[in-house]
Protein backbone atom coordinates (compact mmCIF):
# COMPACT_ATOMS: atom_id res chain seq x y z
CA UNK A 1 0.00 0.00 0.00
CA UNK A 2 1.02 3.65 -0.88
CA UNK A 3 1.07 6.44 1.40
CA UNK A 4 0.37 9.99 0.56
CA UNK A 5 -0.90 11.00 -2.72
CA UNK A 6 2.45 13.25 -3.55
CA UNK A 7 4.59 10.13 -3.15
CA UNK A 8 2.20 8.07 -5.12
CA UNK A 9 2.13 10.27 -8.02
CA UNK A 10 6.14 10.59 -7.80
CA UNK A 11 6.22 6.86 -8.24
CA UNK A 12 3.99 7.25 -11.18
CA UNK A 13 6.40 10.16 -12.70
CA UNK A 14 9.39 7.94 -12.24
CA UNK A 15 7.61 5.03 -14.09
CA UNK A 16 6.11 3.10 -11.87
CA UNK A 17 3.15 1.66 -13.53
CA UNK A 18 1.17 -0.07 -10.50
CA UNK A 19 1.42 3.51 -8.56
CA UNK A 20 -1.26 4.62 -11.30
CA UNK A 21 -3.05 1.72 -10.47
CA UNK A 22 -3.61 2.87 -6.52
CA UNK A 23 -4.26 6.24 -7.69
CA UNK A 24 -7.11 5.30 -9.76
CA UNK A 25 -8.21 2.50 -7.30
CA UNK A 26 -8.45 5.48 -5.05
CA UNK A 27 -10.40 7.97 -7.22
CA UNK A 28 -12.34 5.57 -9.39
CA UNK A 29 -15.29 6.31 -6.84
CA UNK A 30 -15.03 10.17 -7.47
CA UNK A 31 -14.47 9.89 -10.90
CA UNK A 32 -17.41 8.04 -12.03
CA UNK A 33 -19.59 9.38 -9.55
CA UNK A 34 -19.00 12.93 -10.99
CA UNK A 35 -19.25 11.31 -14.79
CA UNK A 36 -22.76 10.10 -13.81
CA UNK A 37 -23.96 12.98 -12.20
CA UNK A 38 -23.07 15.19 -15.46
CA UNK A 39 -24.01 12.69 -18.18
CA UNK A 40 -26.23 10.61 -16.57
CA UNK A 41 -25.82 7.49 -17.90
CA UNK A 42 -23.72 4.21 -16.81
CA UNK A 43 -22.06 3.40 -20.00
CA UNK A 44 -21.42 6.91 -20.39
CA UNK A 45 -19.99 7.64 -17.33
CA UNK A 46 -17.70 4.34 -17.62
CA UNK A 47 -16.55 5.53 -20.71
CA UNK A 48 -15.72 9.05 -19.47
CA UNK A 49 -14.04 7.57 -16.32
CA UNK A 50 -11.49 5.53 -18.19
CA UNK A 51 -10.75 8.88 -20.54
CA UNK A 52 -10.13 11.10 -17.71
CA UNK A 53 -8.16 8.09 -16.11
CA UNK A 54 -5.82 8.24 -19.55
CA UNK A 55 -5.66 12.28 -19.32
CA UNK A 56 -4.83 11.75 -15.50
CA UNK A 57 -1.97 10.09 -16.61
CA UNK A 58 -1.09 11.79 -19.70
CA UNK A 59 -1.17 15.13 -17.57
CA UNK A 60 0.43 13.85 -14.12
CA UNK A 61 3.09 16.24 -14.67
CA UNK A 62 0.85 19.34 -14.82
CA UNK A 63 -0.68 18.88 -11.13
CA UNK A 64 0.29 21.21 -9.02
CA UNK A 65 0.66 19.85 -5.55
CA UNK A 66 -0.80 22.46 -3.67
CA UNK A 67 -4.30 21.95 -4.00
CA UNK A 68 -5.57 18.15 -3.41
CA UNK A 69 -5.58 15.91 -5.95
CA UNK A 70 -9.37 15.11 -5.82
CA UNK A 71 -9.89 18.71 -6.44
CA UNK A 72 -7.22 18.05 -9.63
CA UNK A 73 -9.25 14.90 -10.65
CA UNK A 74 -12.86 16.31 -10.19
CA UNK A 75 -11.60 18.99 -12.59
CA UNK A 76 -10.57 16.86 -15.22
CA UNK A 77 -13.99 14.97 -14.75
CA UNK A 78 -16.16 18.34 -14.89
CA UNK A 79 -14.07 19.65 -17.73
CA UNK A 80 -14.20 16.48 -20.01
CA UNK A 81 -18.14 15.67 -18.90
CA UNK A 82 -18.96 19.26 -19.98
CA UNK A 83 -17.36 19.19 -23.30
CA UNK A 84 -19.09 15.77 -23.85
CA UNK A 85 -22.47 17.64 -22.84
CA UNK A 86 -21.09 20.31 -25.27
CA UNK A 87 -21.18 18.19 -28.35
CA UNK A 88 -24.61 16.68 -27.82
CA UNK A 89 -26.00 19.95 -28.77
CA UNK A 90 -29.04 20.60 -26.81
CA UNK A 91 -30.00 16.78 -26.05
CA UNK A 92 -31.15 16.84 -22.41
CA UNK A 93 -29.47 14.43 -19.94
CA UNK A 94 -30.70 13.17 -16.87
CA UNK A 95 -29.08 13.32 -13.71
CA UNK A 96 -29.77 11.22 -10.69
CA UNK A 97 -30.52 12.68 -7.50
CA UNK A 98 -28.58 11.26 -4.28
CA UNK A 99 -31.87 11.55 -2.27
CA UNK A 100 -32.44 8.34 -0.37
CA UNK A 101 -36.63 8.21 -0.55
CA UNK A 102 -36.23 4.51 1.45
CA UNK A 103 -37.49 4.55 5.29
CA UNK A 104 -39.75 2.52 6.60
CA UNK A 105 -41.79 5.04 7.74
CA UNK A 106 -43.55 5.92 5.02
CA UNK A 107 -46.72 4.97 3.58
CA UNK A 108 -46.81 4.22 -0.12
CA UNK A 109 -48.99 7.21 -0.94
CA UNK A 110 -45.77 9.51 0.54
CA UNK A 111 -43.32 7.18 -0.69
CA UNK A 112 -44.74 7.75 -4.61
CA UNK A 113 -45.20 11.52 -3.60
CA UNK A 114 -41.47 11.75 -2.91
CA UNK A 115 -40.64 9.84 -5.82
CA UNK A 116 -42.33 12.06 -7.73
CA UNK A 117 -41.06 15.21 -5.94
CA UNK A 118 -37.67 13.78 -6.79
CA UNK A 119 -38.38 12.88 -10.55
CA UNK A 120 -39.34 16.81 -10.93
CA UNK A 121 -35.83 17.53 -8.95
CA UNK A 122 -34.22 15.88 -11.83
CA UNK A 123 -35.39 17.00 -14.53
CA UNK A 124 -35.45 20.84 -13.35
CA UNK A 125 -31.91 20.48 -12.74
CA UNK A 126 -31.65 18.66 -16.30
CA UNK A 127 -33.29 21.51 -18.09
CA UNK A 128 -30.42 23.63 -16.39
CA UNK A 129 -27.86 25.04 -18.67
CA UNK A 130 -24.57 23.45 -18.35
CA UNK A 131 -22.42 26.25 -16.21
CA UNK A 132 -25.56 26.19 -13.66
CA UNK A 133 -25.48 22.46 -13.79
CA UNK A 134 -22.48 21.91 -13.34
CA UNK A 135 -22.24 23.86 -10.38
CA UNK A 136 -25.39 22.86 -8.51
CA UNK A 137 -23.48 19.17 -9.08
CA UNK A 138 -20.43 20.23 -7.69
CA UNK A 139 -21.95 21.83 -4.63
CA UNK A 140 -24.86 19.61 -4.09
CA UNK A 141 -23.42 16.48 -5.17
CA UNK A 142 -19.83 16.40 -4.55
CA UNK A 143 -20.19 19.11 -1.87
CA UNK A 144 -17.28 20.74 -2.99
CA UNK A 145 -16.53 24.56 -1.03
CA UNK A 146 -16.51 27.43 -3.06
CA UNK A 147 -12.88 27.76 -3.26
CA UNK A 148 -12.51 24.10 -4.98
CA UNK A 149 -15.40 24.88 -6.98
CA UNK A 150 -12.97 28.01 -8.12
CA UNK A 151 -10.26 25.54 -8.56
CA UNK A 152 -12.28 23.56 -10.64
CA UNK A 153 -14.23 25.40 -13.04
CA UNK A 154 -11.31 28.08 -13.16
CA UNK A 155 -13.84 30.98 -11.98
CA UNK A 156 -13.33 33.49 -9.57
CA UNK A 157 -15.65 33.22 -6.26
CA UNK A 158 -17.44 35.77 -7.60
CA UNK A 159 -18.37 34.14 -10.28
CA UNK A 160 -18.88 31.18 -8.83
CA UNK A 161 -21.14 32.73 -6.05
CA UNK A 162 -23.49 34.45 -8.61
CA UNK A 163 -23.87 31.43 -10.89
CA UNK A 164 -24.67 29.36 -8.03
CA UNK A 165 -27.23 31.80 -6.84
CA UNK A 166 -28.76 32.46 -10.55
CA UNK A 167 -28.40 28.16 -10.86
CA UNK A 168 -30.91 27.96 -7.62
CA UNK A 169 -33.08 31.02 -8.72
CA UNK A 170 -33.85 28.92 -12.00
CA UNK A 171 -34.63 26.14 -10.08
CA UNK A 172 -36.85 27.76 -7.59
CA UNK A 173 -38.73 29.09 -10.42
CA UNK A 174 -38.41 25.84 -12.47
CA UNK A 175 -39.90 23.65 -9.78
CA UNK A 176 -42.70 26.45 -9.29
CA UNK A 177 -43.93 26.12 -12.14
CA UNK A 178 -44.03 22.44 -12.26
CA UNK A 179 -45.09 21.98 -8.91
CA UNK A 180 -49.00 23.36 -8.97
CA UNK A 181 -48.85 24.18 -5.21
CA UNK A 182 -46.09 26.67 -5.61
CA UNK A 183 -43.65 26.76 -3.14
CA UNK A 184 -44.47 22.96 -1.75
CA UNK A 185 -42.13 21.19 -3.65
CA UNK A 186 -39.04 23.86 -3.42
CA UNK A 187 -39.64 24.16 0.39
CA UNK A 188 -39.39 20.07 0.57
CA UNK A 189 -36.35 19.81 -1.56
CA UNK A 190 -34.10 22.81 -0.03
Amino acid sequence: MYGADMEIINKCLEGDDSAFEELVSRYKGIVFNTSYRMLGSYEEAEDASQEVFIKMYRYLRRYDPQYKFSTWAIKITTNYCLDLLRKRKGETVPIETQYDLKDEGFTPEEEYVRHEKQQMVKKAVDSLPPKYKELIVLFHNRGLSYSEIMEVTGESLTIVKNRLYRARQMLKDLLKDMDKEGEGLWNAVK
